[in-house]
């Protein structure tokens, strides 16, 4: 059993430890919190005056040697070598193939160089003219205006119908003539004029970097290329990251490749289109009203994966699939367009246009008089107005008697009338011959003694017809007053 001593001295090389790992942990945190300081050093010492410390792309190796690729390709005029000419499926290692990918990464970082160019002009050049950046939104349009108006305050001396349109060029003017501005010193005006300057040539090599991917998309991606363009294919591969990755992509990933979020941190999001990225800049969702473009892109963004897997594997490469894959998405638009049909009013039929089913004849007829209504129960079905109706109970329902009784008989059921069934004339002789004959069965009430007023008791036949051509019930072969009624005369005698 250890002592208190020995426990004292394990809880200090217990707490020795401790300390030992809490200065571990303490030296990585120094060591991170030294790199942000150092990153801080790194801000506060950018010079935002200076244009090449703001816009480093232009000067980046990357930059120079993908541009001067683009321009040899395009010297020998966009020809496709055998090897693109041969493709039958992914190839990633090709030349083509990845300088196609770097263009694309390069062409989405030009546009956001061009963004931090054209702020740096307008912050610029707002001493000189501050209501142009709200007149003048394109930036390539600012860049050539701020190159025409310079410095120079009279804007009679200037033209600017080349660049802008005869309405923005006359509200330029005015506003001019009537702006706070003052002209800008040499140096600033140096850079100004440097910025619009970089701003212009960023524009030319993207614009050749499109050229050129224009001409090879055809040949890397003719599905995609043939339903949304060789723009858009070209952006969604680089974004992606190249064609097998794009193919991999879910659907809804496409649809928002590109987008981006221009709101303000706190401000409302409800005005601002969301997911819109470069799908929806295609000339199927352009085409389509507004109303349906959300919808329009969600299909035109499932069509793209399925285009980029027919690409990424070789499966067309002369582009009909694609082709045949835009005309069914325009067709799905057109389609969606048009007005529901009118609801049609259904026509009721001429009334006796056609013969009514009846069941009718002899059986229908003896039917009805063998199980029609009583007036028994028609007068118990029946109630007067105002009059109290007779009940009486039978066991747990109470049973109504109707208008039974209310004609003041005193009775309480009317008399029942014995219905009759007509017989037809033949069937009636047959029923009178059935019971009237002599081979035919009497009833109990028959006897075959009779009453006469001439011999009083006399034995009868009650089988025996009581026809006219018949004797009477009163005669009989030993009555004196029997006899031949007609004789029959024989022929030779």
């Amino acid at each position: 059993m250890a002592t208190l001593a020995e426990s004292f001295l394990a809880d200090l090389d217990d707490l020795s430890d401790a300390s030992v790992d809490e200065r571990e942990d303490a030296e990585p945190e120094q060591d991170e919190d030294a790199e942000m300081d150092e990153g801080n050093d790194d801000i506060e010492a950018l010079n935002y005056d200076d244009l090449e410390a703001v816009a480093r792309l232009q000067s980046s190796d990357r930059y120079k040697t993908i541009m001067q690729q683009v321009r040899q390709a395009l010297e020998r005029g966009g020809e496709v070598d055998d090897s693109d000419a041969a493709w039958t499926g992914p190839s990633e290692e090709g030349p083509t193939y990845r300088l196609l990918v770097d263009c694309n990464q390069l062409a989405v970082d030009i546009d956001n160089e061009i963004a931090v160019v054209h702020n740096f002009m307008r912050d610029k050049y707002r001493p000189k003219f501050p209501e142009l950046e709200s007149l003048v939104h394109h930036p390539m349009d600012y860049a050539r205006v701020v190159q025409k108006i310079g410095n120079e305050m009279d804007m009679t001396l200037i033209d600017l119908e080349d660049i802008l349109p005869q309405a923005t060029v006359m509200v330029v003017s005015v506003t001019a003539s009537t702006t706070s501005g003052k002209q800008l010193s040499e140096e600033n005006l140096r850079r100004v004029l440097g910025a619009a300057d970089m701003a212009l040539q960023l524009d030319a090599d993207k614009a050749d970097i499109l050229r050129l991917v224009q001409l090879k998309m055809h040949h890397i991606a003719p599905n995609l290329s043939a339903a949304v363009g060789t723009e858009i294919a070209a952006k969604l591969m680089g974004v992606a990251g190249g064609l097998t990755s794009l193919s991999k992509m879910p659907a809804c990933n496409v649809q928002v490749l590109g987008a981006k979020r221009k709101h303000l941190s706190g401000f409302s999001s409800a005005t601002q289109a969301l997911h819109q990225g470069f799908v929806y800049g295609c000339e199927i969702i352009q085409q389509t009203p507004p109303a349906l473009r959300a919808k329009a892109a969600r299909m035109v963004g499932a069509k793209c994966t399925l285009l980029a897997r027919v690409d990424a594997y070789g499966q067309d490469p002369t582009g009909s699939a694609g082709a045949a894959m835009k005309e069914e998405m325009q067709k799905k638009v057109a389609k969606w367009q048009e007005p529901p049909q009118a609801k049609q009013t259904r026509v009721l039929p001429v009334p006796d246009m056609e013969p009514k089913k009846r069941r009718g004849g002899r059986r229908a007829r003896k039917y009805k008089e063998r199980y029609g209504l009583t007036d028994v129960r028609k007068a118990a079905n029946r109630v007067n107005f105002n009059q109290p109706e007779e009940e009486f109970l039978d066991g747990d329902d109470v049973v109504g008697l109707g208008v039974l009784g209310k004609e003041g008989s005193g009775q309480l059921r009317a008399q029942a009338r014995t219905q009759k069934q007509k017989l037809s004339a033949k069937v009636a002789k047959k029923y009178a011959k059935k019971i009237g004959g002599s081979g035919g069965a009497t009833n109990g009430l028959s006897s075959t003694v009779a009453f006469t007023p001439l011999q009083g008791m006399e034995l009868v036949n009650p089988v025996q017809a009581k026809d006219d051509d018949l004797r009477s019930g009163t005669e009989s072969y030993f009555s004196e007053y029997s006899g031949f009624r007609s004789i029959k005369k024989v022929p030779g005698l």
